[in-house]
């Protein structure tokens, strides 16, 4: 079952690192058995796609699928397109099914359905396939996808969600952007050591081995222990978890990133520095200070807090359970939070102040800062007044200009800058939590007071992409009127300017989300604030320069 498709369309297409190209005749594949043809409505430009851009073919997600789909299954996909072969970039996505093939089972022609571009289970050499990188994605007005791809193969879940025709396309497209912020918050964090994992256990002379039975207690013991002991009675001491100990004379004898569980009982700088690179991906790093300290900050490596999603955590005590009832159960903010969004007048950052603002939290301060004063006036005159109707305290501060000398509870950091890491320690009260959402690349270490961390019962966490889930979580919040999603935009492209709108991306030209819609081919780079200029009709629908569903309608007339 078809509808009628041209031959050619416009695509943007990725040919190699930092090349660009707007492809007038990109011709359009047959739809085979058990694929799909999806025409797209609107795409969001994502800072992810710079990644892709630089990097093209040496991306983790550009590479060949290795496992989750057999070679022969890959040799009929058109649209898959790995190693150096062009890609059409582009990931937040919502479209219509236009083609079915026959063999199509879950999806429906007509259907309006949603992208979830992280395919997980169809994994790359060091990473997974995606839609926009080693697949083709939505920056064309077609596009091909095979239902043996977007089918979950654990779960059985779709990767493209069914959404109605109530909300606007640049409404439902940024859903994807928005539940990368939403897992940050709905994230679940271990508040245990992992049973059934691998513990390393290493104490420093003149420290005690406490609160290991009592850690394990709680949800079940690790299933292998490796001990690095300064003497006799601390190897003693371990007898009680009721696990086979394997001892060994020193960290050189330890592989990197292999262990689930690392507690440290000590306060030697050298030592935790090496230590740092055996914590595995979702690894808890406990501190037990023992009434020690560092005096001295410490080289951690806070990329892997965001893309291994290693945690620390710790006590000045000298009981290793202690460090574990200060985690967080998850990243959200909570009641009475003393917020501080650092590089909050940028795309995402201002998707955390608005979220924020929209969580239903009770006596909830945000103070959002930027050095761009332009940006700030920006986010003011979309958040300004949701925040008072909300019951939110909201501070906009350029902090080049008006230093801030205060705590907070809650510090998010939206640029991927470790220095501002090392900086979020100092500005968090007791009990803070510091999310680490920008994209510091993993290996990337800086100082940490981790006598400060410690001692004020910090936790730093970092989440990387989103889930179904997640996204569903927003859709929700979306069609329900909890939550709008346009409010981020700042501008529109059609083809013509999608990559100028890359560029601007880039560049920080423009403080908030760039919608591309595919069908308008000529349409620039319009910010919303040069409407009135070139579309006047189309900015009389805004809502005091807000991107609504009426100004959407009102300018893909002009398609």
């Amino acid at each position: 079952m078809t509808r009628m498709i041209p031959d050619t369309q416009y695509a943007v297409q990725l040919i190699g690192p930092d090349e660009l190209t707007l492809n007038t005749e990109k011709s359009i594949p047959p739809v085979g058995p058990t694929q799909m043809l999806v025409k797209i409505e609107a795409v969001g430009l994502c800072f992810s796609d710079l990644k892709l851009l630089k990097q093209f073919s040496k991306h983790v997600r550009k590479g060949p699928v290795v496992k989750g789909l057999g070679e022969d299954v890959l040799k009929e996909i058109p649209s898959y397109v790995p190693g150096e072969a062009p890609t059409v970039p582009g990931h937040e996505a919502v479209g219509e099914i236009v083609a079915v093939g026959d063999k199509v089972a879950r999806h429906q022609l007509g259907e309006r359905i949603l992208v979830q571009a992280d395919w997980r289970e169809i994994r790359t050499a060091d990473s997974n396939g995606a839609f926009g990188y080693n697949f083709e994605g939505a920056l064309q007005e077609y596009v091909l996808l095979d239902e043996r791809v977007v089918i979950d193969p654990v779960n059985d879940e779709r990767y493209l969600l069914a959404v109605g025709q109530q909300r606007s396309a640049a409404a439902i497209s940024l859903v994807e952007p928005w539940g990368c912020v939403e897992d940050s918050y709905v994230t679940v964090e271990r508040r245990n050591p992992k049973p059934g994992g691998a513990m390393l256990v290493v104490a420093e002379e003149g420290a005690k081995i406490e609160g290991l039975e009592d850690a394990c207690s709680r949800n079940g013991k690790p299933e292998s222990v490796v001990a690095l002991c300064a003497v006799d009675s601390q190897k003693k001491s371990l007898e009680s978890l009721g696990v086979t100990v394997k001892f060994v004379e020193g960290i050189d004898a330890l592989d990197d990133e292999a262990f689930d569980d690392i507690v440290y009982f000590g306060a030697n700088k050298t030592n935790v520095e090496l230590l740092n690179d055996k914590l595995a991906k979702r690894g808890i790093f406990n501190v037990v200070l023992g009434g020690k300290s560092f005096g001295e900050p410490v080289s951690l490596d806070v990329g892997r807090v965001h893309y291994g999603l290693t945690r620390w955590c710790g006590t000045t005590s000298a009981n290793a359970a202690e460090s574990y009832k200060h985690i967080p159960s998850t990243g959200e903010i909570r009641d009475g939070e003393r917020a501080m969004i650092v590089g909050a007048a940028g795309p995402m950052g201002q998707m955390h102040v608005i979220r924020d603002v929209c969580a239903g939290k009770k006596n909830v301060g945000i103070v959002a800062t930027d050095f761009d004063s332009s940006r700030l006036e920006s986010l003011n005159e979309k958040v300004g007044a949701l925040a008072k109707e909300r019951g939110v305290s909201l501070r906009l501060v350029n902090p080049k200009e008006t230093p801030l000398n205060e705590k907070f509870t809650y510090v998010a950091l939206m640029a991927p800058v470790p220095a501002l890491a090392t900086r979020a320690v100092s500005d968090c009260d007791d009990g803070g939590i510091i999310n680490i959402f920008a994209g510091i690349p993993a290996g990337t270490r800086t100082d940490i007071d981790l006598d400060a961390y410690v001692g004020k019962k910090l936790w730093m966490f970092g989440t990387s992409g989103s889930t179904i889930e997640d996204m569903r979580l927003v859709l929700q919040k979306v069609e329900s009127g909890q939550l709008d999603t346009n409010l981020s935009v700042d501008a529109v492209s059609g083809m013509a300017g999608a990559i100028d709108g890359i560029r601007a991306v880039e560049h920080r030209t423009l403080a908030g989300k760039i919608l591309v819609y595919p069908s308008l081919r000529d349409l620039p780079l319009t910010p919303l604030t040069k409407l009135n200029e070139t579309h006047p009709a189309v900015a009389e629908k805004l809502d005091a320069c807000r991107w609504t569903k009426a100004a959407e309608e009102e300018l893909l007339k002009h398609q």
